[in-house]
């Protein structure tokens, strides 16, 4: 089940967030030398869940969270599943959901960042269609990896 996420629920999606990066990103945030910015994280899912131009999504199994996924107009900001989610269709579910949204909101493309050493996820959207486009930044945390950018079509 999909649902939108509701106020109060930010310490929830961070964790999730915190779970799955601790899992999929362990090679790039080595968890022994920089401790995960749980704090940051919770505020920063509390003004997305105050903003109104942004919708999040949370997705649950069995009556218990399983992933997070935060979009706006163009931008898919963020898709997390818990590890013992992952390869079950939980992040596909999410990932089809904001597009339809998108594609409602009549948007004609979608933008999102991932990690450059994130092979795992960068293979999930590759293989849904989406391609780099281009543009990269420095991500502000350290060690200050690389994000590159993707695009798809609507």
């Amino acid at each position: 089940m999909i649902r939108e996420a509701k106020p109060g629920e930010a310490a929830t999606l961070a964790e999730i967030q915190r779970d799955a990066s601790l899992a999929a990103l362990a090679h790039i945030f080595p968890p022994e030398v920089y401790s995960y910015p749980i704090d940051e994280v919770t505020r920063r899912w509390e003004e997305s869940l105050a903003d109104e131009a942004v919708t999040v999504l949370l997705a649950e199994e069995d009556g218990a969270p399983s992933g997070v996924a935060g979009c706006r107009s163009e931008w898919l900001d963020g898709l997390y599943v818990l590890p013992q989610w992952w390869s079950r269709g939980v992040g596909r579910a999410l990932h089809d959901e904001v597009l339809d949204r998108l594609r409602g909101d009549s948007c004609e493309r979608c933008h999102l960042w991932v990690l450059e050493d994130n092979d795992r996820a960068r293979q999930f959207y590759e293989r849904l269609g989406w391609a780099e486009n281009g543009t990269s930044r420095v991500v502000p945390f350290p060690p200050n990896p690389i994000d590159v950018g993707y695009t798809i079509a609507l």
